[in-house]
């Protein structure tokens, strides 16, 4: 599979598509009944390893969560409610409650066992 980055408000990356998402959606996107890992970064300090490490979370994954990254940058309004002060800022929501939130780099496993909980 071949990773493609998307320069997008939203963009759902899954193992074999990637869908943009409106920010209008963003309810809708966290009201899912499947989990959601949500990583917040922003493009000018993204990481390429961090790329890697949710391409390797979407992967294990499969359909039974969503893996979604969202710039900033780009959504300084969603960021400011959120309050995400440092990058990256993971959270996990399903069914529109947030389930857990760290910020920090983490790897794979630990981001995959901690989406499994909620599966």
């Amino acid at each position: 599979m071949r990773f493609i980055r998307l320069i997008d408000i939203l963009c759902y990356i899954c193992i074999s598509r990637i869908k943009k998402i409106s920010m209008t959606k963003f309810g809708e996107l966290i009201g899912s009944r499947i989990p959601t890992l949500i990583d917040f970064y922003t493009e000018w300090e993204d990481d390429s390893n961090l790329h890697s490490i949710l391409r390797d979370v979407a992967a294990a994954l499969g359909d039974k969560a969503k893996v979604v990254k969202i710039d900033i940058a780009k959504n300084e309004t969603l960021a400011a409610a959120l309050r995400i002060k440092g990058n990256p800022t993971f959270i996990i929501y399903k069914d529109g409650e947030m389930k857990w939130r760290q910020t920090g780099l983490q790897d794979a496993n630990t981001l995959i066992s901690l989406v499994q909980q909620y599966v």
